[in-house]
Order: C-alpha cells, then sequence, then structure tokens
C-alpha cells in the first residue's frame, strides 16, 4: 500500500511513524517556568546528536487535547534550561503519570511521588530516582508547525552529566542490566532491554586521519 502522509489525517500518520520507529527513547524532561515552577515530563521523541559538544534532542509535539504549546516547551523557551533524566524499569510507573496533561502550575514530581535533586549546573531539579540526569542548555529550538498534529525540535548541549556509578562500569560505560532501561512502542506498549546480543562492526575502510586516537 502506498500512502501520501499529505493526504492522510496527522493522525494517522501519527500512528505509523510510531509503530514504525521503534523502540524508542525516553527523554524524561525536568525544566522550570518562569515562576520557579517545577515542571517534569516524558518525551519519546527523543535521542543525542553528537558527543562533542555534548548534545540531546528531544521533540515537544502540540498538545493533543486543545492543540496548545506543552508546558515544558513553553518553559525552555522562557529559561534556556532543561535536564534529561533517563527512565528505568522501577521508574516506569512514575514516568507515566507525569505524561498526565494538566493545567500549567501542577507539580509532577509531587504528583508522581518524585523527589526533587538540586542540579549543579543548571536550575531544573533532577528526578532524585532516576540514576542518569544529562543537565541542558538549550542550544536552539527549531519550530516545525504549530498546527493541529505539528511540534518543534529543542537542541540542548549537556554541560553536566550524573551517573550513579551502580550503573557505572569501566568508569565511562553504562551496565544495561544494572540500568534496566525502558523503550517507548505504539499506543500505550513499552519494551524492556532484556534479550541481548552483539554484532561485530566492520572495520573501516577509510584511512585514520594523521593524530586521531585509533
Amino acid at each position: 500500500m502506498d500512502l501520501d502522509p499529505e493526504t492522510l489525517p496527522h493522525t494517522s500518520v501519527y500512528k505509523i511513524l510510531t509503530g514504525a520507529i521503534l523502540p524508542r527513547p525516553i527523554g524524561w524532561i525536568s525544566s522550570l517556568d518562569e515562576n520557579g515552577r517545577p515542571n517534569l515530563a516524558p518525551f519519546s521523541f527523543f535521542n543525542m546528536v553528537c558527543s562533542k559538544p555534548a548534545t540531546v534532542v528531544f521533540c515537544p509535539l502540540m498538545r493533543g487535547t486543545d492543540g496548545g504549546m506543552k508546558d515544558t516547551l513553553r518553559n525552555v523557551r522562557a529559561t534556556g534550561e532543561f535536564v534529561v533524566n533517563i527512565v528505568t524499569e522501577e521508574l516506569a510507573q512514575a514516568m507515566n503519570l507525569t505524561s498526565v496533561e494538566a493545567p500549567p502550575g501542577l507539580n509532577e514530581f509531587e504528583f508522581a511521588g518524585l523527589h526533587e535533586a538540586s542540579s549543579a549546573a543548571v536550575r531544573p531539579p533532577r528526578v532524585a530516582e532516576s540514576p542518569i540526569h544529562f543537565e541542558c542548555r538549550v542550544r536552539q529550538i527549531v519550530e516545525i508547525s504549530d498546527g493541529p498534529g505539528g511540534g518543534s525540535l529543542v537542541i540542548g548541549t549537556v554541560v553536566h552529566l550524573h551517573v550513579d556509578e551502580r550503573v557505572l562500569t569501566g568508569g565511562d560505560k553504562i551496565d544495561l542490566t544494572a540500568l534496566k532501561p525502558i523503550g517507548r512502542l505504539a499506543g500505550g506498549m513499552y519494551t524492556r532491554v532484556t534479550d541481548l546480543f552483539e554484532l561485530e562492526r566492520p572495520k573501516s575502510m577509510i584511512p585514520a586521519r594523521e593524530g586521531k586516537n585509533p
């Protein structure tokens, strides 16, 4: 079947995209509004860009109920800061609670029974129960569309890292069995990282640049 996304309802396009592009990592974004009130919300349109400078992205869509702007996008536009908290199996239920569409001012930390931890380099708090946090400053916000089904791309520079030693091995590697991350599938479905296999990457055919570490 061949489909033209311009002729389909955007809700149908969303279902096809989210049912095919998976599993998706979850960026649990904490932010502050202009009055210093905390907000916490999960985004499965989330990923990393590069490591120098350390850069991540997440994509807030327009709110489904009324087509309005999500609090997280409003907050990062106003303050230029946010924290990415990594979601584990143990935090799945709490993460799901923070996905609630609520009026501005609701403290999702309290709503989900979570605790705030102070950040080192930015003002928004971290989720104390999460084992990994990326403190970020907004580098750029690209608005794709503010209409129904639209959204924005938030690009953040990671300015500080927190990693719990219990999920760290060798000083710079994450132990997946200790972290127990989850991924987002379609609808209300999620997945655990329980069935692992490894592939050896083909050796590069491009000569290494002089002076570059092997």
